[in-house]
Formats: C-alpha cells, sequence, structure tokens
C-alpha cells in the first residue's frame, strides 16, 4: 500500500542549479516534475534565466514579485500573497524583489522535461 509522504520544511534541498539572487529547494521530483520553495532576498534583482521546457506553475506565499519579461524585458506581471502564476516554457524572465525589507516565499510546480533552469544574458532584444 502506498503512504502519504510529508517533506518537513528543514529536510527541503537546495538545488544545485542556481540563479543569482534566487535560493531554490526541491520538495519532490520525479521524471517531468519538479515541487519546489523558492526565496528570493528583500530588494534582489535575479539574473536572467528560463527553465527549458519547463512549464513553472507558481503561488506566492509571501512577499511580492515582478516578474519582468518579453522584448527586452519590458513587459511584467505583479504577483503578491496568495497569487498563482504561469511561466511558459522557455520564457526568458528574472524576478523582482521590489521591497527594501521583505522578500519572496513562493511555492512552484515545474512540468515538463530536460534542464530544468537556463541562465542567459538577458531577453531578446525588442
Amino acid at each position: 500500500m502506498t503512504k502519504p509522504h510529508v517533506m518537513g520544511k528543514d529536510a527541503l534541498t537546495e538545488t544545485p542549479v542556481t540563479t543569482s539572487g534566487i535560493t531554490r529547494h526541491v520538495a519532490f521530483q520525479g521524471k517531468d516534475f519538479r515541487v519546489s520553495r523558492s526565496l528570493v532576498a528583500p530588494g534582489i534583482v535575479s539574473g536572467w534565466h528560463h527553465h527549458g521546457a519547463y512549464d513553472q506553475y507558481g503561488y506566492m506565499v509571501s512577499g511580492f514579485a515582478r516578474l519582468e519579461y518579453g522584448p527586452g524585458g519590458h513587459d511584467a506581471i505583479t504577483v503578491g500573497p496568495g497569487d498563482f502564476w504561469h511561466m511558459p516554457a522557455n520564457t526568458i524572465h528574472r524576478d523582482v524583489s521590489p521591497s527594501a525589507t521583505e522578500g519572496q516565499v513562493a511555492i512552484i510546480f515545474y512540468r515538463g522535461t530536460g534542464p530544468m533552469v537556463v541562465n542567459v544574458e538577458g531577453p531578446e532584444s525588442g
């Protein structure tokens, strides 16, 4: 019989693939998915990156994020506590933590295959 499994917050492991400004901790992962916690410190602007062929689905637990994307990085969405978002596969973006005092905590679900994180110099020009 299969039993439920609990992954305590202190048992999460930090992912070896990083993007400047973002710390990711894996809770569960399999062949084509990953569930993780993402932490961004106050006032941080992460490096530009994408998640390859993975779609990213997120839930903001605390803090606010401005997710910049699009030609020249001029487009953005803003998410706050209780908000969900979807970042399509191969979408170059970066995470901005606009508060000087409050960071971000998000739960992220990735679905796809291939490299999970691809760091890049920046978005395409626009």
